[in-house]
């Protein structure tokens, strides 16, 4: 696959992810509410389209070329031993 078929695939990918992510949680919230009743099968549906997205989202990004992660992350850089500079910690 060519470099700009996989950007816009991966890109794509993480589109996509994010939307069953963000339409699983909202139909998670929305299921709480005692005036609609959902079934049990759009209840367990939305959950797994929270978990569909985010492995959508990971994959897409990894296509892309986005799952590096950025040394602008407080925790990260300063905790884990693969990012450090320096290894005298």
């Amino acid at each position: 696959m060519k470099r700009k078929s996989a950007l816009l695939c991966g890109n794509g990918l993480m589109g996509v992810g994010m939307i069953m992510m963000i339409v699983g949680l909202a139909c998670s919230v929305l299921n709480q509410l005692p005036q609609l009743h959902f079934t049990t099968l759009i209840a367990h549906g939305a959950i797994m389209g929270i978990f569909i997205g985010a492995l959508l989202w990971v994959a897409g990004a990894r296509m892309g070329g986005h799952e590096g992660v950025s040394d602008r992350y407080w925790w990260h850089r300063r905790f884990d031993a693969r990012c450090r500079r320096s290894q005298h910690h």
